[in-house]
């Protein structure tokens, strides 16, 4: 079994875990993928709903509302922006200037599911922030906002730049251990109450 939720916020209408690399969010297809942040959080909190999803590749902060109520007040603040979501990765190469935007659109390469790519034409609009904490002799560490939620946002940005994230099997493979993306840090305003709330994740690598 891969290792055990951390549960880092828990109140009457959200629920806040660590989910660890390698574990679905969602169930996938066939009774070998049942286990996900899903079900383990629905078998401690059964009126928990899930409100955003992580790659399973990405480990960190994960959200699911408790209730119907808090799952559309929740959806509408991802929907809305009004989220603000912190990932740390480890990227290839060594990135010059200290910060910056991308601003590149994302289309589902369907040939290819589950890949994305930059779709200039047809592409909906995606927006990364970044920021460089670390600098290696071939790597990057890098703080990531994304602005927007797409599928795989963050790693086809970072990929579409010529830095693509260590470990990243489906886009960019190699030989390191684990996909080096971390949701880090998430703020978002309380579904009932409307006072902010901030949890943070250290990074595991």
């Amino acid at each position: 079994m891969t290792n055990a939720l951390r549960v880092l916020h828990v109140d009457e209408a959200c629920v806040v875990v660590d989910k660890p690399a390698g574990l679905l969010a969602v169930p996938g297809r066939g009774a070998d993928k049942a286990d996900c942040v899903a079900a383990r959080v629905q078998a401690q909190f059964t009126d928990a709903l899930v409100v955003h999803r992580l790659d399973m590749a990405t480990s960190g902060l994960m959200l699911l509302a408790r209730g119907a109520h808090a799952q559309r007040v929740l959806s509408r603040a991802f929907a809305e922006r009004a989220t603000h979501k912190r990932y740390v990765a480890i990227v290839h190469g060594v990135i010059a200037a200290d910060e910056g935007e991308i601003d590149l659109p994302l289309i589902a390469d369907w040939p290819n599911r589950p890949r994305q790519k930059v779709d200039p034409v047809h592409g909906r609009a995606s927006l990364t922030r970044w920021r460089v904490l670390a600098r290696e002799a071939t790597r990057t560490r890098v703080e990531l906002e994304p602005v927007t939620g797409r599928a795989h946002q963050l790693r086809v940005h970072l990929g579409a730049i010529g830095h693509p994230i260590v470990g990243d099997a489906l886009y960019a493979p190699d030989d390191a251990p684990r996909l080096m993306l971390h949701a880090a840090g998430l703020r978002f305003a309380h579904p009932t109450r409307g006072a902010p709330i901030e949890v943070t994740s250290p990074v595991p690598f």
